[in-house]
């Protein structure tokens, strides 16, 4: 009987310990992240992580890393490397991130080189979203990037901002304020 109830509370110690360690060592949380490594990763859960930057009543600044409510289809527990935040011309304590940085030549040259658009998945994907809210195809500006004006004609004379899913579903049904009477 003895060797039961030892058994058993090894088996429930060692649960308790498995499910300790995994919570500890088992994933990217971004509140956990500091200032280093918050910009451009994607929590376990599968969102993205920013940084915020607080004024304290001492009038220091204090960042901390927050999750966004951005999720992302195909990363998880992603922090991105610097071999790849150089190679994109990232920051690692960009607060904010913007498509207007795509209008920026030497930008878009960084993000659409090899190094960065097809090594750094994170990247791609977040710029990706970022020019199709603009109604730009990225992989097409990337190509028109030996002609630099044009790629930036195209993002400002767009105008328009792709419809999502639920949105082009609209389109597709005729209007009644389009049929006929």
């Amino acid at each position: 009987m003895a060797s039961n109830i030892s058994s058993t509370s090894m088996a429930i110690l060692a649960l308790a310990l498995a499910l300790f360690v995994q919570g500890t060592l088992g994933g990217i949380i971004c509140e956990h992240l500091d200032q280093d490594t918050c910009a451009f990763a994607v929590s376990s859960s599968g969102k993205r992580c920013v940084l915020e930057k607080h004024v304290k009543r001492s009038g220091e600044e204090a960042y901390k890393c927050r999750t966004s409510e951005i999720e992302v289809d195909k990363l998880k527990e992603w922090i991105e490397t610097d071999q790849c935040i150089k190679a994109c011309g990232l920051d690692r304590k960009t607060l904010g991130i913007s498509s207007d940085s795509l209008l920026e030549s030497r930008f878009t040259e960084k993000l659409c080189s090899p190094q960065c658009y097809e090594s750094c998945p994170n990247v791609a994907d977040l710029y990706f979203n970022l020019a199709a809210g603009e109604g730009v195809f990225l992989p097409k500006l990337c190509e028109v990037q030996t002609n630099p004006r044009r790629g930036m004609s195209e993002i400002r004379s767009s105008g328009f901002v792709a419809p999502g899913p639920l949105e082009a579903a609209k389109f597709t049904v005729a209007s009644p304020a389009l049929a006929p009477c």
